[in-house]
C-alpha cells in the first residue's frame, strides 16, 4: 500500500465494503447524506460512526467509532492505542513537539520511553512528518500508533492548554518570591478583570476539577514537594498521580482554590477548612469540602467531592440484599433507641446514614442532624454543624437538639464519653438516634461504648442494632472473566463457616470502560447485628467481646468476611478485594 495519502470518507466506505463489513445500501446512504457545516470538519470515521450502521461480520454489533478505529488500525497495521489520561505525563508529552507541529500534522505524543516515543495519529497513511520529527528527537526512535479521532482531538487541545497554562504561570512573575506571587494573585482574585497570569491558574483549576468529575474521583490531593508538586485523585478508593506540577504553580493553584472556598489565603501555618460549590459537566450542583495542612514544602490541600449522585443512593445501589433491607427497615421504624453504623474512614457510613434518613424524613417527622462538618446539604433535614471555635461540640449539639422537638437525631460520630452519654439520654427520652463509630466489626462497637465509660445496662437498654460495613471495588461487567478459585484463600476467608466453595469465580481483566483496572465502582458489604433479647441480657451482664461474638454466631449473624464471600460467589467482586478490606478476626 503506497504511503502518504490522507484517507477520506469515500476511501473508508470503499474499503469497508470491500472487507465485507458494510452493505452497499449503507455505503450509498453515507455517501448521499448531506453534511451540516460543523460535520464537514469531522474525521471520516466520526462521520461514518454517526450512522450507527450494522457490522456485517458480527450482525449483533454496530459500527461504533471504537469498532471503526480498530478496523482502520488493523488495516494500516498499526497498534490501536487508547489514552489513559491518569497515566499520561502531560509535561513530557507536550515537550516532544510544538503545538503548531502537532496540530498541522494531526499527531500527538502519547508515551515517552527511554529509547522510543509513541506518536499517535488518526491518519495512518500520512507519514511525511516522521522524517522531520526523527531528526529533532534522535537518538530516540519513533513508533507510530493509531488513535481514535475523538481522543486525538480532545487530548491534543487539552494537553497543550494545560502545559501552556503551567509554563505561562511560571513566566509571569510567580517565580521569584513565592509569597509575593501569592499576594499578587490575591489582589487579582479580588479584582473584576483578572490579568493573563490569573487566567492561566483559573484554567488549571477548572481542568483539575473537570478531570476529577469525569474520572469519578472522590478526593483530589494537591501535594507540594521541593521541586514538583503532585496532583493525585482517589478513584474507587485507590490514589492515582495525574500530574506533576512545578511547586510555585501548585502554590498558586492552591491559593486560587482557597479564594474560591473563602478561606484565609494569607494564613499558611494553620490547618483550615472550607467548602466550595460547583457544577459537574452533567450540570449537577456539587459540594467540595476543602482542607489544608501545613507540610514541610508548603500547604497541602485535599478536596473531598460530595457528588449528589453518590451521597443519597437507593439501598439496592448500596449493595443491600432483600433480607438485609427488610431487617434494616424494621429496625429504623422504631420510635426510640440507638442505631449504630460502624467502619473505618471512607467505608461509606455517611452514605448509608444519609440514604436511611432520606427514607425516614417524611412530612410527619422532624429529622435533626449534628455533623462535623455537614457533608451535604439536604432540604428534608435540619442540619447543624459542630463549631469548636465557640465550644459547640457534639454533646452540646445533642443537648440543644433535644429541646427542638425532634423525632430522629443523627449524630455525625460518637467520639467521647459526653457524646455517647447524650446519645443514650436522647434514646432513653424517646428519640431515635442514628450515629457512627470507628470500629472493625459490629460486636466490638458495644465494647467501644463501654470503653468510653457507658454503663453496660444503659447500652443494652438503648442499642437497637449495629451495622458494620466496608466498600469493595466491583468487577467491571464488560471485561471480567471466569477463573478458578484459590482454595487456600477461600478457606482463609470462611474458616469457621461451612460454605460451598464456588466452582468458578471472576477475575479482573481491564478494558477501556474501567481504565484498564478491571474494576468499576464500589459496593458495600455488611454485617448486620440487631440486638436480641438474649444479647441484651449478656450485654447487661457485662459479657466479654468473645462471648458476644459467639452469641452473634449462634443467632446466625454472618460476619463481614462471609458477606464478602457471598459477593465473590455472585461474581460481583474478587477474593483479593474482599481480603484487602475485611478484618479476618
Amino acid at each position: 500500500m503506497h504511503f502518504n495519502f490522507e484517507i477520506d470518507t469515500t476511501w473508508c466506505l470503499e474499503q469497508l465494503f470491500k472487507d465485507g463489513r458494510i452493505s452497499e445500501r449503507d455505503k450509498l446512504l453515507v455517501q448521499t447524506t448531506h453534511r451540516q457545516r460543523e460535520q464537514l470538519r469531522w474525521h471520516p470515521l466520526q462521520w461514518i460512526a454517526n450512522f450507527n450502521l450494522s457490522d456485517l461480520e458480527k450482525p449483533q454489533n454496530r459500527m461504533t467509532l471504537t469498532a471503526l478505529s480498530q478496523w482502520l488500525s488493523a488495516k494500516a497495521e498499526l497498534p490501536f492505542y487508547v489514552i489513559d489520561p491518569l497515566k499520561a505525563d502531560v509535561s513530557a508529552l507536550t515537550g516532544v513537539m510544538s503545538q503548531e507541529f502537532a496540530l498541522r500534522n494531526k499527531i500527538l505524543a502519547v508515551e515517552c520511553g527511554a529509547d522510543k516515543i509513541l506518536i499517535g495519529s488518526d491518519q495512518p497513511f500520512v507519514t511525511d512528518w516522521v522524517h522531520n520529527l526523527e531528526r529533532s528527537l534522535s537518538p530516540k526512535k519513533i513508533e507510530r500508533v493509531f488513535l481514535s479521532p475523538e481522543q486525538l482531538q480532545r487530548y491534543l487541545t487539552e494537553y497543550y492548554q494545560v502545559s501552556r497554562a503551567v509554563s505561562s504561570s511560571q513566566k509571569s512573575g510567580l517565580h521569584g518570591n513565592e509569597n509575593k506571587g501569592v499576594e499578587a494573585l490575591l489582589q487579582l482574585g479580588d479584582t473584576q478583570s483578572p490579568d493573563a497570569n490569573d487566567q492561566h491558574i483559573v484554567k488549571l483549576v477548572d481542568w483539575v476539577l473537570q478531570f476529577a468529575f469525569e474520572q469519578g474521583a472522590s478526593d483530589i490531593h494537591l501535594e507540594p514537594r521541593k521541586e514538583n508538586g503532585k496532583v493525585r485523585f482517589r478513584i474507587d478508593g485507590v490514589l492515582h498521580t495525574i500530574y506533576n506540577m512545578p511547586a510555585n504553580t501548585l502554590t498558586a493553584v492552591i491559593s486560587r482554590i482557597k479564594i474560591l472556598g473563602r478561606m484565609n489565603v494569607a494564613e499558611k501555618r494553620k490547618p483550615q477548612d472550607g467548602r466550595l460549590k460547583t457544577r459537574t459537566p452533567k450540570g449537577l450542583e456539587t459540594e467540595l469540602r476543602l482542607s489544608t495542612l501545613p507540610t514541610a514544602f508548603g500547604e497541602k490541600l485535599v478536596m473531598r467531592i460530595f457528588d449528589p449522585e453518590v451521597l443519597v443512593r437507593s439501598f439496592q445501589q448500596l449493595g443491600f440484599d432483600e433480607r438485609l433491607l427488610n431487617s434494616w427497615h424494621a429496625l429504623t421504624a422504631h420510635s426510640h433507641g440507638i442505631i449504630l453504623v460502624t467502619g473505618p474512614t471512607g467505608s461509606g457510613k455517611t452514605t448509608t446514614l444519609y440514604s436511611s434518613l432520606k427514607a425516614l424524613a417524611t412530612e410527619q417527622v422532624n429529622v435533626c442532624t449534628i455533623e462535623d462538618p455537614i457533608e451535604m446539604l439536604e432540604p428534608s433535614f435540619n442540619q447543624m454543624q459542630v463549631n469548636q471555635g465557640i465550644d459547640l461540640g457534639f454533646a452540646d449539639g445533642v443537648r440543644a437538639l433535644m429541646r427542638q422537638d425532634p423525632d430522629i437525631i443523627m449524630v455525625g460520630e460518637i467520639r467521647d464519653h459526653d457524646t455517647a452519654n447524650m446519645a443514650i439520654q436522647a434514646a432513653l427520652t424517646g428519640h431515635l438516634v442514628l450515629s457512627t463509630l470507628h470500629t472493625n466489626d459490629a460486636p466490638s462497637s458495644l465494647t467501644r461504648l463501654h470503653d468510653l465509660g457507658i454503663q453496660p445496662f444503659l447500652t443494652s437498654a438503648t442499642i437497637l442494632g449495629v451495622l458494620a460495613q466496608r466498600l469493595v471495588r466491583k468487577l467491571c461487567p464488560q471485561c471480567k472473566k471466569q477463573s478458578l478459585i484459590n482454595s487456600q484463600e477461600w478457606e482463609h476467608l470462611t474458616f469457621d463457616y461451612i460454605m460451598q466453595m464456588p466452582e468458578q469465580v471472576y477475575m479482573p481483566v481491564g478494558c477501556e470502560a474501567c481504565r484498564q483496572t478491571g474494576y468499576k465502582g464500589r459496593v458495600g458489604i455488611y454485617e448486620f447485628m440487631p440486638i436480641s433479647l438474649e444479647a441484651k441480657q449478656k450485654i447487661s451482664a457485662e459479657c466479654t467481646l468473645d462471648e458476644l461474638r459467639a452469641q452473634t454466631k449462634k443467632e446466625g449473624i454472618e460476619p463481614l468476611r462471609i458477606a464478602g464471600a457471598r459477593k465473590v460467589m455472585e461474581g460481583v467482586t474478587t477474593l483479593e478485594e474482599v481480603l484487602r478490606v475485611v478484618p479476618l478476626t
